[in-house]
């Protein structure tokens, strides 16, 4: 093998966050250890994602050995030289237990490297990295899929204009702009002569800013109390925008706008049959189908935080023999669902909520979002600082990859909302703790 063939060690977990990883490592050689294939036979049985991406990574490791001998090593289409080995020596491991898989995985890339071999082990789990690091092996984490957190695009800009452009700008409701930018972006303006501000967002269409005026009416009783939430009702509103992100630390707002505007939508406009709101279970067990009750009963723990939204919303949001969230739930205007079970559904029509989106992978965002059918709207929240999942952070996790991938898609928006408006205590907590 030519001295520049690099040899890419896989860990469990990044089949289980992309099963086709291996794809990624081109024209170099990628080792499964066999018993990263013990912990894929173990999760295949789980009914979550977890299970599903098994599975799928032990679909492709069979349509590869009919290959070749897999032990051997077996090229596979875009050039990669894929093998499943058995190695570790006990007299260069006599301090590390074996009887952990994980360090069965980490002393086969240990072996592969005193072979000689250029050796990267790839792992999603940070401690698992520390120990290979510990051991002279270079570790690293699967980078696909991966942004900068710090550069993340924002979806809006705060910007001078001259008082001319201003009065323009709020007189007629439009002001060309030369200066392209992303579709449905926004601008916060200040007028350089005085103390004026103003919100726009960008048409890409004709090139122009469009005026958000700030007095705009309640939706299904909730009013912005800032810049940031006008802007994120602006996009949440707008029927053509068919996919939007919130950003945003706790108290910001970002699960009460949305599923405001979607009640708003479905019950006064018809624009959607329902509402569909949806978050991330992350469970120590298998899934949420293993818990004992009805499925609203098992969401009941897990989806507190939306009836809490709901609650508040139908306390200043008067509808006619509409007072509970149960009663919502019950007249099919709103429906609450496990992302579970989401998956293998079609979805047309809805105004779909998904809350925590920063707990799922990139693979799991695709999926729902794939799931969206004609005439469905799709709204992802969260904070990527604030992740459950061991295997994610805020450079890898689903909404973030998504925010910087539909960046420049004509149905796409997006806001990060800064200002917590839950309370000042709750803002100083976001802030120093």
């Amino acid at each position: 093998m030519p001295d520049s063939i690099k040899t890419f060690v896989i860990d469990t977990n990044v089949l289980i966050h992309r099963p086709d990883a291996i794809l990624s490592f081109k024209e170099n050689e990628v080792v499964v250890p066999l018993w990263v294939l013990e912990e894929l036979d173990r999760l295949k049985t789980y009914s979550d994602e977890r299970g599903r991406n098994a599975r799928h990574a032990i679909r492709f490791l069979d349509e590869a050995s009919k290959k070749g001998d897999l032990s051997s090593g077996v090229r596979i289409e875009n050039g990669t030289i894929l093998r499943v080995v058995l190695t570790h020596r006990e007299h260069a491991t006599a301090e590390i237990l074996l009887d952990k898989a994980d360090n069965k995985i980490i002393l086969t890339a240990y072996q592969l490297a005193r072979e000689g071999k250029k050796v990267f082990f790839v792992s999603k789990d940070i401690n698992a990295r520390v120990k290979a690091t510990a051991l002279g092996i270079k570790a690293v984490d699967y980078e696909k899929q991966k942004v900068n957190i710090d550069r993340l695009y924002s979806g809006l800009t705060e910007q001078d204009i001259s008082a001319e452009n201003f009065d323009v700008l709020t007189g007629s409701g439009r002001l060309p702009w030369n200066d392209r930018q992303p579709p449905n972006h926004c601008f916060l303006f200040h007028d350089r002569s005085g103390d004026r501000s103003a919100v726009a967002r960008y048409d890409h269409r004709v090139q122009e800013l469009r005026y958000v005026d700030y007095k705009m009416p309640s939706v299904a009783g909730i009013r912005p109390l800032n810049d940031e939430q006008r802007v994120a009702f602006e996009l949440l509103l707008d029927n053509d925008v068919q996919l939007v992100t919130l950003v945003g630390k706790a108290g910001t707002g970002k699960t009460l706008l949305a599923i405001a505007a979607g009640l708003k939508l479905v019950l006064e406009d018809k624009a959607y049959s329902r509402v569909l709101v949806s978050r991330p279970v992350v469970p120590l067990g298998k899934d949420i189908g293993y818990l004992p009750g009805a499925k609203n009963e098992k969401l009941s723990h897990w989806m507190q935080p939306l009836f809490d939204n709901l609650d508040y919303i139908l306390s200043v949001y008067k509808r006619p023999n509409v007072k509970t969230a149960d009663q919502l739930i019950n007249s099919n205007a709103i429906e609450l669902e496990a992302i579970s079970y989401i998956r293998g559904r079609s979805l047309p029509g809805q105004f779909i909520v998904i809350d925590e989106a920063q707990n799922l992978s990139p693979h799991e965002i695709k999926t729902i979002v794939s799931r969206a059918g004609e005439g469905t709207k799709v709204v992802l929240t969260g904070d990527p600082h604030q992740i459950d999942s061991p295997y994610l952070d805020a450079n890898s996790n689903g909404l973030s990859f998504l925010v910087e991938t539909f960046k420049g898609q004509n149905l796409y928006g997006h806001v990060t909302l800064n200002h917590s408006e839950r309370s000042r205590l709750a803002e100083l907590a976001a802030e120093l703790l």
